[in-house]
């Protein structure tokens, strides 16, 4: 797997792209036929070498689906880390803000 075109185009995009997950899947592995949630997983941990991580967390295996790639350490990716520890936190039933989630419910899904 190499995504340096992809490292690159995120930093010429000041921190953030949005791919589609069949450009993704191109560079990944484009003798698949179809995406895995194993190859997605190796995909995130790919990123997460680079620096990169994703919104969603959890990449969708569907190739039509579309995802962001985000600088880890652009303000941006820090917050989206802060977001997802409070979203597992509240998985937990530790939430810190108990009520934050009844008011952005999509968000919830979108970090775990």
């Amino acid at each position: 797997m190499d995504f340096t075109v992809i490292a690159h185009a995120v930093e010429v995009d000041h921190g953030i792209k949005r791919l589609s997950m069949r450009f993704i899947k191109k560079y990944a592995a484009p003798e698949r036929q179809r995406l895995s949630a194993e190859l997605c997983e190796e995909i995130t941990n790919e990123f997460e070498k680079l620096g990169l991580i994703t919104l969603p967390r959890r990449l969708p295996t569907s190739e039509n689906e579309f995802v962001f790639v985000i600088e880890k350490d652009s303000l941006l990716g820090q917050t989206v880390a802060v977001a997802t520890a409070v979203a597992l936190l509240d998985k937990l039933g530790q939430s810190p803000l108990p009520q934050l989630f009844d008011n952005y419910p999509e968000a919830r899904g979108n970090l775990i």
